[in-house]
């Protein structure tokens, strides 16, 4: 392990990073999952009222469909865009996934406008 003056240093961590995340309901949300089934694994997902998911949920959609469009942006921003047909692909994909999400979102909109 070398110091910030290039040399070794004999001296060891005395205790390793946690490499382990806890992952909560507030996190995945940010993170953009919407998949009710993966947010029922959380038991505080079984307490809220249904207002309250259907609100998580719209938001995870929103958080994944920004995620989206910037990595769209990024994809379409690559240097040598033109020379590299398979990153077309990507954006296709890209497009595809907006698709599906947009139809999720109408989904639950249906679903939990009966329950609310």
């Amino acid at each position: 392990m070398s110091d910030e003056y290039g040399e070794f240093s004999e001296r060891t961590p005395k205790s390793k990073p946690s490499t382990t995340s806890h992952m909560t309901l507030e996190r995945a949300i940010d993170l953009g999952e919407c998949d009710e089934d993966f947010l029922s694994t959380f038991p505080e997902w079984q307490k809220l009222s249904n207002n309250i998911r259907f609100n998580y949920l719209l938001k995870a959609i929103k958080n994944r469909r920004q995620f989206l469009r910037l990595n769209y942006a990024e994809t379409f921003n690559l240097l040598d865009f033109s020379q590299k047909p398979e990153l077309a692909e990507v954006l296709n994909k890209i497009n595809s996934r907006l698709i599906e999400l947009q139809k999720e979102e109408e989904n639950y909109r249906v679903k939990y406008s009966s329950k609310l």
